[in-house]
């Protein structure tokens, strides 16, 4: 396994890690992720361990706390094998306190995912999301005290916008407390908009990418093509993708299949293999999160590491799945020497 240095910190993370979203099942949408228990989860743990696959990522609204049960279970007596990273911010439980990145909710969601992770301190705690409703300084200070309390060793963003990290990262500075050092984001052939300001914002900032959702939910898991029927089962078809149908463009989408077929036909490796691959030799790219519903699967999915496409190779998928950029990035891409564009290659 390669491992590389997360963001600006000192933290070694495995290029490839484990998401647990298929972990629990315990309400219909994550239920079309999976519903794995603490046995089989167990065994996929030993497997992503034995590879070398030591950061498992969670959430605690994954199945609404059901997730982090089970993982928690399959890890018992091998946490000091692994890092643990899980989230907070969205709604968990009733009541008008029971979201966002308040100090309230933070501190409450800390101790409940370290109750049901059986652990007592999490590596990477990411906000799931912004809260424009609580003043970024309470945020930033709770996350500190966190850390100084030795229940957080790093703190991450997830699914913010430029801005948003921006903020928050000169709030950190300026305070003296600790700043986010990954930012966990949506990234994929599918969809590349992380490049247009994310991704210089991660390179400038030295903020790590830690990647969820690298095959689109699974449309870029071999399944779809242009001249396949549209799977029937599976997230997408069952109303649990994270992913919208709306964002994924059909002709740009289906012109990146057939150049996916090509690569993994020159390559012999899977559609899914030549995805991940491509992921892995962009800029920022500390992590990406593979999920699994069963062995298969994972050993599939760690079968992207190890190798790497060509130039040309990346090249083709990279003219496949662009898409025209909205503003103001079509307008800076006029002049390439005063914004010069991340080195991709």
């Amino acid at each position: 396994m390669e491992y590389r240095q997360l963001g600006a910190s000192g933290l070694q993370v495995p290029a490839l890690s484990f998401g647990t979203a298929t972990f629990g099942g315990g309400n219909d949408f994550f239920k079309a992720w999976g519903s794995t228990q603490a046995k089989e989860a167990g065994r996929l743990v030993d497997i992503c361990l034995d590879a070398g696959v030591n950061l498992f990522d969670t959430a605690d609204i994954y199945s609404d706390g059901l997730a982090e049960e089970v993982l928690g279970k399959a890890i018992a007596g091998k946490r000091d094998q692994l890092l643990l990273s899980t989230k907070a911010t969205f709604t968990f439980g009733k009541g008008p306190n029971n979201q966002g990145s308040s100090r309230f909710h933070l501190l409450k969601q800390i101790e409940g995912s370290l109750k049901r992770l059986n652990t007592d301190y999490i590596d990477i705690y990411h906000m799931h999301g912004f809260d424009g409703n609580t003043p970024v300084e309470e945020t930033l200070r709770t996350l500190d005290d966190l850390i100084q309390s030795g229940k957080v060793r790093y703190i991450s963003a997830s699914n913010f916008s430029g801005w948003h990290l921006m903020k928050s990262l000169g709030i950190s500075d300026k305070q003296g407390w600790n700043r986010y050092i990954a930012h966990q984001v949506y990234y994929s052939l599918a969809n590349r908009e992380y490049e247009w300001e994310l991704m210089p914002l991660g390179i400038d900032q030295k903020v790590g990418a830690i990647v969820w959702s690298p095959l689109a939910a699974g449309r870029l898991g071999g399944k779809y093509g242009r001249n396949k029927p549209v799977p029937q089962t599976g997230r997408v078809a069952e109303g649990g993708s994270p992913v919208p149908e709306a964002v994924v463009k059909e002709d740009v989408f289906y012109n990146t299949l057939d150049a996916l077929d090509e690569v993994a036909a020159e390559t012999d490796k899977t559609v899914a293999q030549v995805a991940l691959n491509w992921l892995l030799q962009r800029p920022t790219v500390s992590s990406i999160i593979i999920g699994a519903r069963d062995e298969v699967q994972l050993k599939q999915n760690l079968g992207a590491i190890g190798w790497n496409l060509t130039v040309e190779q990346v090249k083709k998928l990279d003219a496949a799945s662009e898409i025209p950029t909205i503003y103001p990035y079509w307008h800076q891409r006029q002049n390439l020497t005063l914004n010069p564009p991340p080195v991709i290659y």
